[in-house]
């Protein structure tokens, strides 16, 4: 007993708690419905998925929290998109995060945090990141896996070229070479051709493609620091052109006429004969020149974009309100009169005598002596009427669709209604047989029918091009034999412009019916007091009103890279040939002279110790890297003849060595350059390539072969032999010092200046 008691008390203790938690979930479902009618999304989602926390087994709760969490996550990306048009681009940031974290399914959302950080990198000037290792590869055989790409030429020397040379062109072609240390082939059958150029400051590249204009020739490279020169003819280029292939699968179009115009258009634009598309891998091979694979990469790359998508959110709101008023006194407007007639039955044996009365009848012995009492009069009652009603009726559809940019996305809502479109009777029959009649039906949407084709465009603009039609079966009708609905129809049909998320109200359709009836007895029912005593007025207004409202919301935006609107030079209608941007750009002049110094002056260390800074990504020096002038100040006759040599010292392998140097010409004289032993102290050759132009200005390059590696520690790099022209003071500058690895990439140098003195 004591147990029970026990249990009996902790049951009345936990019975009043139970209903704690679905009131709560009650409440928190009221204060969503509050919020979401304010339009605060964020706390209307807040609230829908704490109820649904608390009662996870009540589907209104999670719908509800499901259907806000995209509008909840839409808000947030809007404000973002608002503070990072402001500049805004760290509170942009943390909205786009926000919500990501709502609606991990919002492609938007992380469009737009790869954009933003993208910004704020450029914007913090920070390196661009690596990029992601390529996948591992799947078993492919050594040969394709030792296959190399597309030839790069490589030249050993980068210093700008400035030349003036009249001959046959393959002197031209091999005076270049020999200047930027590169081999140059020739084709068997090219016959030279006599031409005049003059450069001043190019590139080697810029400088090969001048002279193929000129003499209507072409090169190509065969190995990093070959080249082969054939005539420009058709036959000669798809003879000896380089030819690769390459797969491109495509991510966002998958059906057989999108691959099909991405094939035309490679095929148009850069015309290819060798491409091939697969649809059932979604993918296509193309095979061409190395100039032409890249420009097709860049076209897919144009193409297959994925397509904007749009949430069109739609409210519709059917109001009819209906007013009827009935006011007057009906009086009786018919009357009847009939005879009352009289039998009388004798029955049975006792003599007793019944009487019945039949309305409408008399005896003829009667008939002569009828009076009033023979006849009876029927009057209906009159009816007083004092009525008003006033009636609102509201229906309200609130769906959401979805569609891709260009695509129609259909929605209805309502029943399908058959109609009678065609009868037929078959041609049988005969004396007492009835033939058949077929009857042929279709069926129509009646109802809520939405039509909706969005179209994205830049500025976050939708152009919505929509079908909006409200139906109902307002009655029947009899055709033919048979019934058929009488369909009630308002429609709309346009096109608009909306930014995204704008609210647009579409009203107007908008019907009105009065309705007004008198019955009374003719003529008193028209006197206008005592019209209220002989007849009743009938008054009905109904007020039907349709308003739509459509707000679009871009959910997936049409992504562009620089690249994508980059302009670019493909050569000639005769052939396609990238100009490349790291080719096409002018070297840069010398330094100049601190301003204020005379000529022939030592300028100040700042000035002399310019350099250019390292690669980004690339690790810190290991120690100073420095050239010097051996020695570093000199006293020369007149007439004498001297050496000085360029030392370099540092700790990190240095693979070449390219200066420019500028002395005062009117004092000094050079003689010659020679290697100084120090790139080639492990008994490597070196390349040693200088130029003299103008007078006074020197550049000079020296580099030790292909794959040999670095050379560490102190070294004379080069010689310089000089006259002593003219009394007075030079000095030596190293106006640009540079120094490269075994990749190629510059490394930082400082440089000291060195004074000569004749007298």
């Amino acid at each position: 007993m004591r147990k029970l008691a026990r249990l009996m008390a902790l049951l009345a203790a936990l019975l009043p708690a139970l209903p704690t938690a679905a009131d709560e979930a009650k409440t928190l479902y009221k204060k969503g419905n509050e919020a979401e009618l304010r339009q605060n999304y964020e706390a209307a989602y807040d609230a829908y998925r704490k109820a649904w926390e608390l009662k996870p087994g009540d589907l209104k709760y999670r719908t509800s929290m499901e259907r806000l969490r995209f509008l909840a996550a839409s808000s947030h990306v809007h404000r973002g998109q608002l503070l990072r048009e402001g500049g805004s681009l760290p509170e942009a940031l943390a909205e786009f995060e926000k919500a990501a974290e709502l609606d991990p399914s919002s492609f938007i959302a992380q469009q737009e945090i790869r954009r933003t950080r993208a910004l704020i990198e450029a914007q913090q000037a920070a390196p661009p990141a690596s990029a992601p290792a390529p996948p591992p590869t799947s078993s492919l055989s050594k040969r394709i896996q030792e296959a190399q790409g597309p030839v790069e030429l490589a030249p050993i020397s980068d210093q700008p070229i400035t030349l003036k040379l009249s001959g046959d062109s393959r002197m031209i072609y091999e005076s270049l070479g020999k200047i930027a240390g590169v081999n140059v082939l020739f084709d068997p059958d090219y016959t030279p051709r006599r031409v005049s150029i003059e450069l001043n400051a190019v590139t080697l590249n810029q400088a090969l493609n001048i002279a193929a204009l000129e003499s209507k020739t072409f090169w190509r490279p065969v190995t990093s620091n070959t080249i082969f020169i054939a005539a420009d003819t058709s036959a000669k280029r798809k003879e000896l052109e380089q030819s690769v292939i390459k797969s491109f699968y495509l991510s966002n179009l998958s059906a057989a006429s999108e691959l099909q115009d991405v094939v035309n258009a490679l095929r148009q634009i850069l015309e290819f004969s060798r491409v091939q598309q697969v649809p059932s891998q979604n993918m296509v091979i193309v095979r061409g020149t190395p100039d032409q694979v890249a420009l097709a990469e860049k076209l897919i790359n144009d193409i297959d974009k994925a397509r904007p998508e749009v949430v069109v959110e739609v409210a519709m709101l059917a109001v009819r309100r209906d007013k009827l008023r009935q006011l007057g006194l009906r009086p009786p407007t018919s009357s009847t009169i009939q005879l009352a007639g009289t039998t009388t039955t004798s029955t049975g044996t006792s003599g007793t005598t019944t009487t019945t009365t039949t309305p409408g009848t008399i005896s003829l012995a009667k008939l002569g002596s009828l009076s009033a009492n023979d006849f009876i009069i029927t009057i209906p009652p009159a009816t007083a009427t004092l009525l008003f009603t006033d009636d609102n009726t509201k229906v309200l559809e609130n769906p959401q669709i979805r569609a891709l940019d260009g695509q129609k996305a259909s929605l209805k809502i309502g029943d399908r209604v058959p109609i009678a479109t065609g009868s037929f009777q078959p041609g049988i029959g005969g004396i007492g047989v009835n033939p058949l009649v077929n009857t042929q039906f279709q069926y129509i949407d009646v109802g809520v029918n939405i039509d909706i084709t969005p179209r994205v465009h830049a500025g976050r603009e939708v152009t919505l091009k929509l079908m909006l039609d409200v139906s109902n079966v307002s009655g029947r009708v009899n055709i033919g034999g048979i019934e058929q609905p009488v369909i009630g129809q308002r429609k709309i049909e346009h096109e608009i412009r909306l930014k995204e998320g704008e609210v647009n109200l579409l009203g107007g359709i908008f019907e009105e019916q009065d309705i007004k009836s008198l019955a009374g007895i003719p003529g008193l029912g028209r006197i206008p007091f005592f019209r209220y005593f002989f007849s009743e007025e009938k008054k009905e207004k109904i007020d039907t009103e349709i308003v739509f409202m459509l707000i679009p919301h871009i959910v997936r935006g049409r992504e562009l890279s620089e690249l994508n609107e980059k302009t670019l030079d493909v050569g000639t209608g005769a052939a396609i040939d990238l100009r490349r941007a790291g080719n096409a750009e002018a070297p840069k002049p010398p330094a100049a002279a601190p301003s204020g110094a005379a000529p022939g002056t030592q300028p100040s260390p700042a000035a002399t110790e310019a350099s250019p800074a390292p690669a980004a990504g690339k690790p810190a020096p290991r120690g100073p890297r420095a050239l010097r002038f051996d020695p570093p100040e000199s006293t020369q006759a007149v007439g004498s003849t001297f050496t000085v040599n360029v030392v370099y010292s540092g700790a990190d392998p240095v693979y070449a060595v390219p200066i420019q140097l500028s002395y005062d010409a009117r004092v000094l004289q050079l003689l010659n350059i020679s290697n100084g032993g120090f790139l080639a102290g492990d008994g490597q050759p070196v390349a040693l390539v200088h130029r003299e132009d103008p007078p006074g200005t020197l550049q000079v390059s020296v580099t030790r072969p292909p794959g040999a590696g670095g050379v560490a520690g102190e070294g004379a790099v080069f010689t310089l032999t000089f006259a002593a022209k003219a009394p007075g003071q030079s000095a030596l500058i190293i106006t640009r010092p540079g120094a490269r690895d075994a990749n190629m990439q510059m490394l930082q140098v400082t440089a000291a200046p060195a004074t000569v003195t004749v007298h």
